[in-house]
């Protein structure tokens, strides 16, 4: 019986032994994935600042020209 129970928990202990080398490697692949997606989220967040600024810039422009046609005459006077 005893002998029995000694294989018994070496199995459990390699099955476990087993399983936590699965996990991490699986941890690793998922932290690469993680940093990836963080350099794609910082250049996704780049790029919406620059499209934000010149946005702006042509919002801008476009409230000055909207300001000399509000001054000029319609083309029917």
């Amino acid at each position: 019986m005893s002998s029995n129970k000694s294989t018994d928990l070496e199995e459990r202990i390699t099955e476990l032994e087993s399983r936590n080398a699965f996990q991490d490697d699986l941890i690793e692949e998922l932290n690469g994935i993680v940093s990836k997606q963080q350099l794609q989220l910082d250049r996704l967040q780049a790029s919406l600042t620059l499209i934000a600024e010149k946005l702006k810039g042509v919002e801008s422009q476009g409230a000055s020209i909207g300001d000399h046609q509000q001054d000029e005459a319609p083309p029917h006077y």
